[in-house]
């Protein structure tokens, strides 16, 4: 079964979320649709653009520790991509992004301050949603999109004297391992389930949320533009260092020195941004990195073993595995 691009073995699973995804897009795509035709096609420009659909997901497979079928799961699943989707317009505007999803970016379309407004608009409907929640979920959609925030802030901040690793991984674990994470708890919380599970749930959430970005850094420099959904290098245009990158730079060889030189700001002449493309392709901080994404992978999937051995748990084992894979 494919959902949201992975293959799962179970057949029962696999309808079902096949079925609960189906249900997750409609509702979204209702949740953006607003009495002014403007803001209507502002809000679903980057729903039609496609996506992972991976916090849903993580949602839907979560509340197989539960009762899978309760209509709080899709709304918990449509808050999260409602808030995912309001990220993307912010974060495009703060990147001053072009592409995202393979689509012309919200900012590049509608410019800034529309992109900003229909992020907020997308924030305020997620809230909207998450109200009939219940006041605990209210509390941690609340705390989750403090976290969010709080990466921002952090990335645009710089490391500011700290381990610029230590620090990228900080902003990563806020910037999407905190909504990663509230997924899946939400999923098991709403499904259901045990305490004890939703909060296995919730930490599994957060380290495989750092292992799916940190793979996605490596796909940014790895992959064309098909396989990444935006142009390869993106992040090195805006100035944004990644792991691959900073692994390289404390590497002690003429490669490393040569990348140095590149990348003190954005890499926006187009030979230079070739060049260290080719330099990260083949430098020993790809292959650290690659490593790391495996750690945070295994680590994820030893998380797992305190939830009972249900297909749901070896899809999630699937997830973690495709992940680690993908940037090889």
């Amino acid at each position: 079964m494919a959902a949201a691009g992975l293959d799962f073995d179970d057949a029962g699973l696999s309808s079902a979320l096949t079925t609960g995804l189906a249900e997750v897009e409609q509702a979204v795509l209702a949740a953006v649709s607003g009495a002014d035709p403007y803001v209507t096609e502002m809000a679903r420009h980057l729903t039609y653009a496609g996506g992972k659909r991976t916090r849903p997901l993580l949602v839907l497979l979560a509340a197989h520790f539960g009762k899978p079928d309760v209509p709080e799961v899709v709304q918990a699943a449509v808050v999260v991509e409602l808030t995912h989707l309001a990220t993307l317009y912010h974060d495009d505007v703060m990147d001053e992004a072009s592409v995202r999803r393979g689509a012309q970016s919200a900012n590049a379309r509608f410019g800034n301050s529309v992109a900003i407004l229909t992020g907020d608009y997308l924030f305020a409907r997620a809230s909207d949603i998450v109200a009939e929640l219940g006041p605990e979920a209210v509390r941690i959609q609340a705390r989750t999109f403090a976290r969010l925030v709080q990466g921002q802030i952090r990335e645009t901040a710089g490391p500011r004297g700290a381990d610029p690793v230590q620090h990228y991984l900080d902003v990563l674990a806020e910037k999407t391992g905190a909504l990663i994470a509230t997924s899946a708890r939400f999923g098991a919380m709403f499904g259901g389930a045990d305490p004890a599970m939703v909060a296995a749930m919730a930490e599994f959430g957060e380290t495989f949320g750092l292992a799916f970005q940190l793979s996605d850094d490596l796909l940014d420099i790895a992959s064309d533009t098909d396989q990444s959904g935006k142009t390869p290098g993106t992040d090195l245009r805006e100035g944004v260092l990644t792991l691959p990158v900073l692994y390289a730079l404390g590497a002690d060889d003429p490669d490393s020195r040569r990348l140095a030189e590149i990348v003190q700001g954005p890499v926006t002449d187009d030979d230079l941004h070739a060049e260290a493309l080719t330099l990260l392709r083949d430098s020993v901080g790809m292959e650290r990195a690659r490593a790391t994404v495996r750690d945070y992978a295994d680590r994820a999937r030893a998380q797992l073993e305190v939830l009972p051995d249900v297909p749901a748990r070896a899809a999630l084992d699937h997830l973690c595995n495709y992940v680690a894979a993908r940037t090889r």
